[in-house]
């Protein structure tokens, strides 16, 4: 229980400056922007999934907690979260690193993260764009302390510094849940669950990467290396891989039915791209 509560320990601090980044970033647009340039950052906001899709390479999930952090506040786009989702590396990268796995492989897993969530990003946004075209009122950014009631009104670093602890302890005792729960299920569990299934193989990995804990992705990323699952099941289970991020859309955006239709779309992209790979190598 000691080598859990750590690993949850440290797993939680290493999002805090991240969270504290993505909330000093709501909490000036919030009060020091204009309504007219609030406007202009939402359309500038076109290239938002390939921006999206090269943050979320660098092995640290703290980039989707901050993407979630944005997309509940209506600064980015759907597209854009999706894209960071997709391409968020987590402890893939270490750990292909730490087993010496050869640099092509590296490369090759890191540009299909990076070109696939770029790409579904942008037809998203693109079919997003489609079907809210022509309606009365178009989505504005969301004031962050309207929505989370807290009255907040003493200096943007103290309230940045007031939602990163109340969201920190949020995570702190989720992730401590799950770490639990993944360890009395034992990653040996998941494992044979994995190699047993080898016609599913590529749906079995989306749903272990969905996953908020960095253990999905080591398994995912072992079984690989160890020549138990193929190609596409390996990216499969990597795209949905957000770490933190979903926890925290669960927690930041109040929309439930908008979240669990993301979590959908993220199994959904992440399942289907690993079947079309395993048909077409």
């Amino acid at each position: 229980m000691l080598d859990i509560l750590v690993d949850t320990v440290i797993d939680s601090l290493k999002l805090l400056p991240f969270l504290f980044i993505a909330y000093l970033i709501m909490e000036y647009i919030e009060h020091k922007i204009s309504e007219k340039s609030k406007e202009k950052i939402k359309k500038s906001g076109k290239y938002g999934p390939a921006i999206g899709s090269l943050f979320g390479i660098f092995p640290q999930c703290g980039f989707s907690v901050v993407a979630t952090n944005l997309y509940a506040a209506r600064i980015i786009t759907l597209g854009t979260l999706i894209s960071v989702y997709l391409s968020t590396s987590d402890e893939m990268l270490p750990i292909l690193i730490s087993k010496a796995a050869p640099i092509n492989i590296i490369i090759e897993i890191l540009a299909i993260k990076f070109i696939i969530g770029m790409i579904y990003g942008f037809i998203i946004d693109f079919v997003y764009r489609i079907i809210k075209k022509g309606q009365a009122q178009e989505e504005k950014i969301v004031d962050l302390c309207e929505e989370e009631h807290c009255n907040c009104e003493n200096g943007i670093i103290k309230s940045a510094l007031k939602h990163t602890i109340n969201v920190f302890i949020y995570i702190f005792i989720l992730t401590l849940i799950i770490n639990v729960i993944v360890t009395i299920l034992g990653e040996d569990t998941l494992k044979n669950f994995m190699s047993d299934s080898s016609i599913f193989e590529p749906v079995i990995a989306s749903l272990i990467g969905l996953i908020p804990n960095c253990a999905s992705s080591v398994i995912i990323t072992e079984l690989y290396l160890s020549g138990i699952i193929n190609f596409g099941s390996l990216i499969a289970g990597l795209l949905v891989g957000s770490g933190a991020g979903l926890l925290m859309l669960f927690r930041i955006n109040k929309n439930i039915k908008e979240n669990i239709k993301i979590v959908a779309l993220l199994f959904f992209l992440g399942a289907i791209t690993g079947i079309i790979i395993n048909i077409l190598v």
